[in-house]
C-alpha cells in the first residue's frame, strides 16, 4: 500500500502591525516633543523650583495635607461602615436615616459643605449640651468649638462617609446571604456576623474603590484653601503670591501630589493583593517580583483564576 505524502512544512509569516509602529513613533516624537518643551522654555524657572521644593511652608503645607487625608478618611470609614449597616438595617428609622444623610451629603458640594461649616458661628453663636428644651449645663462659643481645621475635618469626613456608606453597601451585598444564614444558625449574633463573616468577605469589594477614595481626598484637600486654612496647595499660594513666581510653585505643589498619589497607589496595591490571598491560589506579582523577572529573562506568570465553590476552575463540577 502507498504511503500517503508527507505535507509540506507550513511556512508561518508573522502578521505585520504597522499600526503599531506608527503609533509608537508618534508617542516617541510626542515625548521628545515634551522633554524639549520642559527643559528648554525658561519660563518654567526650575531654579525656583528647586530653591522651594523643601521649603518649610510648603513642608508645613504637607503635613497639613497628611493629617487631613488620614483623619477624613479614617471619619469617612467608620461613618460610612455605620450608615450602610443602618441603610441596610429592617427597621425603617434607622434605614430612612441613613438613606437621608447619604442623599444630602452627596447631593451638595463638598466645597459648600466647607464653607457653612467653617460659617456655623453665624447660625449658632454657641454650642452646648443640657436637657432638650430645658436648661444647659455647658455652653462654649461656636468659633472657639470649631477651628479652622476641625471646620476642614467636618466637611471632608463627613462628606466622604456618605460615599463609602455605598461602598461598603455594595461590598456587603456581594457577599452571599447563605453566609449570613449559617452563622445565624449557629448562634452568632448580627452584629458578631458582620464583623467576622461578611466584612472580611467584603473586603475585597470594599479595597479598590477605598483606595480610590483615599487618592481622591488627599487632591480635595486643596479645596479647604477657600477657607483660609494652610494646607500644601494654599502654602504654594502664599509664597507665589509674595514672589509672583507662580508657574515654579504650581510645579512644586504638582510634584508634591503626585509622589504622595504615587505612594498611595504601591500601599493599595499591596492591601488588594492581601486580600486577594482567599480568592487566588497564587497571588499576583508585586512590582519587584516583575522587575526581577524581566531583568532575569523569565515570563511572568499569569495570576490563576480564582476557584469556585465547586472546586473547579470555570464552576463545572466534578461528578
Amino acid at each position: 500500500m502507498k504511503q500517503p505524502a508527507r505535507p509540506e512544512n507550513i511556512k508561518a509569516v508573522p502578521v505585520r502591525h504597522p499600526g503599531r509602529w506608527a503609533g509608537a513613533v508618534v508617542i516617541l516624537v510626542l515625548l521628545a516633543m515634551l522633554l524639549h518643551a520642559l527643559f528648554q522654555n525658561k519660563a518654567f524657572q526650575w531654579d525656583v523650583f528647586a530653591k522651594y521644593f523643601f521649603d518649610s511652608s510648603i513642608l508645613h503645607g504637607l503635613t497639613v495635607t497628611l493629617e487631613l487625608t488620614a483623619l477624613a478618611m479614617l471619619m469617612g470609614v467608620v461613618g460610612g461602615i455605620l450608615l450602610a449597616v443602618m441603610r441596610l438595617s429592617p427597621n425603617p428609622l434607622l434605614s430612612g436615616t441613613a438613606w437621608i444623610y447619604i442623599w444630602f451629603f452627596r447631593g451638595t458640594p463638598v466645597l459648600v459643605q466647607l464653607v457653612i461649616w467653617f460659617n456655623l458661628g453665624a447660625l449658632w453663636p454657641s454650642l452646648s449640651l443640657g436637657v432638650p428644651f430645658g436648661p444647659a449645663f455647658w455652653s462654649e462659643n461656636t468659633n472657639t468649638l470649631i477651628p479652622v481645621f476641625v471646620a476642614a475635618l467636618l466637611g471632608l469626613g463627613l462628606n466622604e462617609a456618605a460615599y463609602m456608606a455605598e461602598i461598603v453597601r455594595g461590598g456587603i451585598q456581594s457577599v452571599d446571604e447563605g453566609q449570613a444564614e449559617a452563622s445565624h444558625a449557629l448562634g452568632m449574633s448580627r452584629f458578631v456576623t458582620m464583623r467576622r463573616i461578611v466584612l472580611p468577605q467584603a473586603m475585597r469589594v470594599i479595597i479598590p474603590p477605598t483606595g480610590n477614595e483615599t487618592i481622591s481626598m488627599l487632591k480635595t484637600t486643596s479645596l479647604v484653601s477657600v477657607i483660609a486654612l494652610e494646607e500644601l496647595f494654599r502654602a504654594g499660594q502664599n509664597i507665589y503670591s509674595r514672589t509672583f513666581q507662580t508657574i515654579p510653585l504650581l510645579i512644586v505643589v504638582s510634584v508634591w501630589y503626585l509622589l504622595l498619589t504615587s505612594l498611595l497607589t504601591v500601599g493599595q496595591y499591596y492591601i488588594e493583593r492581601h486580600y486577594a490571598r482567599g480568592s487566588n491560589r497564587a497571588l499576583p506579582p508585586t512590582p519587584i517580583q516583575r522587575i526581577r523577572a524581566l531583568f532575569q529573562g523569565r515570563p511572568t506568570p499569569p495570576p490563576v483564576p480564582p476557584v469556585t465553590n465547586s472546586g473547579v476552575h470555570g464552576g463545572g463540577n466534578l461528578s
